[in-house]
Parts: C-alpha cells; sequence; structure tokens
C-alpha cells in the first residue's frame, strides 16, 4: 500500500480520532502546517493584500471544501447545457489536472472539435468536451491566462471554473459548493491528515450556493462547523444565508465500447460484472451499481486521474474471467483513458451519470438572476463579494 492509499484509507476510517499511530501523528503535523499556510492566503484575500483579478464577463466557480468526490464534473457540464439553453456563450477552465499539456493555456476544445487527447489535455476536460459540443473548454494553471483566451480569441461570455472554489486569483460572481450529503468534512481533518482543503466554517462564508450531493447512509445526525444535518431532506446552516439545492447523480445510460451504442441502466440488473475506477469516490461508484441491481463479482480500485496501460488492460480482464463475469463496467471518465489502448477480448461498458438539481427551476432561476444582477464593469476588484 503506497501513502496514497494510507492516506485515503486514513481519510475514511469511521473514527478517526482514535488513530494514534504514528503515521496519523506524523500527517496531523503537516496538516497543522497546511493549515497555517491557508489561512494566511485566505487572509491576504480577505485584507485586500492579494486582489482577485476580473475578466470582462461573467464567472462561475463549481468547487467543494474536500479533495474530489463530489460530482464537480457532472455539475460542470449541467450548468454548460444551461447556459446555453438561456443563450449564452459557456467556456469551461480547468487546471487540466494529470494532463501533459505544458503551454500555460491549452485548448482542449474550441467549440468545434477535441483538439488534445485525455494523456495532454487530462481526462476530465476531455470527458467534458466530449459532453458538450459548442463549449470551448480551456486548461491551465492560471485560470486569468486560460479565462482571457477564453474571451478573446472563442467568443465566451460566460466561464465555468471546474473545480475553482480555492482558485481566488480570479474574481468569480457566483461561488457554488458542492457537499457530500454524508460526510461534507470528511473526517474533520485538513490535508494530508484529511481531506479537507481549508477549514469549513470559514469557506463557507465565501460560498453562494450549496448543493448536497450522493446517496444517503444511515440516518446518523451530523452538528459541525453550525451545521446540522437532521434528515436527507433538511439540513439547516443558522450561521449562513446560503441557499441549498439537492444533487442527485442520475445513471442515464450505459454505453458498449464496440458499438457506442447506448442502453438503459436497468440493462444491469442481475447481470454478474466486473467494475472498476480511478475516481475520487470510487465507493459511490460501485453504490450506484448495487443501486441498479447488478451483482459485482469484483471491484478495483485505482488512483484518482489513474493513467492506464494494457497491463491494467490485462489484469482488469483477469480479474473478470476469475470472477466470471458477463461484463466489464467503468466510469466515463476512466473510458477516456482505457478505450483508445485497444487490446480488449471482453466486453467493456461506460456508465453515463448525469447531475440532477432539485428542485431544478428555482436553482436555473437563481443562477439566472445572480448573473444579470452581476456589474458587468472591468478592472481589478478586491476580495469579496463574488470574489469571497
Amino acid at each position: 500500500m503506497d501513502v496514497s492509499e494510507r492516506c485515503r484509507h486514513l481519510w475514511e476510517k469511521s473514527e478517526p480520532n482514535k488513530d494514534g499511530s504514528p503515521f496519523a501523528l506524523l500527517l496531523e503535523i503537516f496538516s497543522y502546517l497546511y493549515r497555517f499556510g491557508v489561512v494566511l492566503r485566505n487572509n491576504f484575500y480577505d485584507k485586500n493584500l492579494y486582489r482577485s483579478v476580473k475578466l470582462p464577463c461573467k464567472v462561475i466557480s463549481v468547487g467543494n471544501v474536500t479533495v474530489g468526490g463530489t460530482g464537480k464534473t457532472p455539475m460542470v457540464i449541467l450548468l454548460a447545457r444551461m447556459l446555453k439553453d438561456y443563450g449564452y456563450r459557456p467556456a469551461v477552465l480547468s487546471r487540466g489536472y494529470k494532463g501533459k499539456g505544458t503551454s500555460p493555456v491549452n485548448v482542449v476544445s474550441d467549440g468545434k472539435s477535441i483538439l488534445l487527447s485525455p494523456l495532454v489535455g487530462g481526462d476530465e476536460p476531455v470527458l467534458i468536451a466530449e459532453s458538450l459540443p459548442g463549449v470551448s473548454v480551456i486548461t491551465g494553471p492560471d485560470r486569468y491566462l486560460t479565462g482571457k483566451k477564453a474571451v478573446t480569441s472563442l467568443g465566451a461570455d460566460v466561464l465555468i471554473l471546474d473545480d475553482g472554489f480555492q482558485h481566488r486569483r480570479l474574481y468569480r460572481d457566483i461561488n457554488i459548493v458542492l457537499l457530500d450529503i454524508n460526510r461534507p468534512w470528511g473526517n474533520g481533518y485538513l490535508l494530508p491528515r484529511g481531506p479537507l482543503r481549508e477549514p469549513a466554517a470559514r469557506a463557507l462564508q465565501r460560498a453562494d450556493i450549496l448543493i448536497r450531493t450522493g446517496r444517503v447512509q444511515g440516518s446518523r445526525s451530523v452538528d459541525t462547523v453550525g451545521i446540522k444535518k437532521e434528515t436527507e431532506d433538511s439540513w439547516k446552516f443558522p450561521q449562513f444565508n446560503i441557499p441549498v439545492f439537492r444533487g442527485i447523480h442520475q445513471p442515464c445510460g450505459l454505453v458498449s465500447w464496440d458499438n457506442r451504442g447506448e442502453t438503459a441502466p436497468r440493462y444491469l440488473a442481475g447481470k454478474r460484472i466486473c467494475a472498476f475506477a480511478g475516481i475520487g469516490a470510487p465507493e459511490q461508484f460501485r453504490r450506484t451499481l448495487e443501486s441498479l441491481g447488478a451483482e459485482i463479482g469484483v471491484f478495483l480500485t485505482y488512483p484518482d486521474h489513474h493513467s492506464y496501460t494494457s497491463s491494467d488492460m490485462e489484469s482488469i480482464e483477469r480479474a473478470a474471467k476469475k470472477a466470471h463475469a458477463e461484463i466489464i463496467v467503468t466510469t466515463e471518465k476512466d473510458e477516456t483513458k482505457l478505450m483508445p489502448l485497444g487490446g480488449r477480448t471482453l466486453s467493456f461498458y461506460s456508465l453515463r451519470i448525469e447531475m440532477n438539481i432539485k428542485p431544478r427551476e428555482p436553482f436555473e432561476q437563481l443562477i439566472i438572476k445572480m448573473l444579470k444582477d452581476k456589474d458587468l464593469s472591468t478592472g481589478c476588484f478586491p476580495a469579496g463579494s463574488g470574489s469571497r
């Protein structure tokens, strides 16, 4: 088990405070150092010592306060489609994590063609581009530079920041924060002892909209940083006046790698399958498959953004045969990197997932109203309001 796997195992423990191992204690020391750096940086923005820069367009950030697994990519796709329907010209900006593109600005899609492979552009940006014909997708570490490219060269009038909540250099008009409905703060610790990216209570003061995602597990009550979860449909946020919506990951189709045909997810009911995933929260994928009635003979997990090889393909097929699986099922994100390898001897499928927001109409109306209410003037703006 490598360090990242040991960290993940530690994050998922039900009683993290009782782990007094040397490894956990070492990570806790690093967490305090990380907290110091994060709090100091946020203070600089809050006190206008660092200033957010504004582009001549609207900016929406989709992010979270923990590492991975809350459904940011489906949320970005939903937002871009919605804005197109309302007559906007959205573009998606991503870091392109694990992509090998070395340019400060990498155009994954110009809205007409996909120009970069998952290896260069990153798996999630390519998946977003494939799901959004007519929408530009750009990667790069500096969202201001990639946003400037989207506005000046590709005609975008709304930018959607994929995983942009902690990227405070670029002013945003709307901050959307996704929280896992079961473990919104992970195990309560900051990186690397836990999955929190910043202190949760302070982070939510910058949020404009909260979306609870994931499937409910049990009925335990959580009362942390002033947020009490009473039931699946009743959350109270006494410290913050923030609109709250429910985000549901909806299985929409099962896509065959052989003929690109798509069938209904209920095709999995009663089938013995081999499933695998290299995503932030693989257990959520497993639970989704089980909810569709699949019998999981073997479930393989890989690190998030894993770069698959031909040997991975061979080991997956060996595991499937050993488990007597009828088919092999994975995520769309994993498909973007595995399908080009070829050499398959068994039937592979990808489960297509979309985000469904409830209640949908008030959510759409709120987004459009907030965009219309924001000031379109340009220039450098201090942190606060939309740049919070």
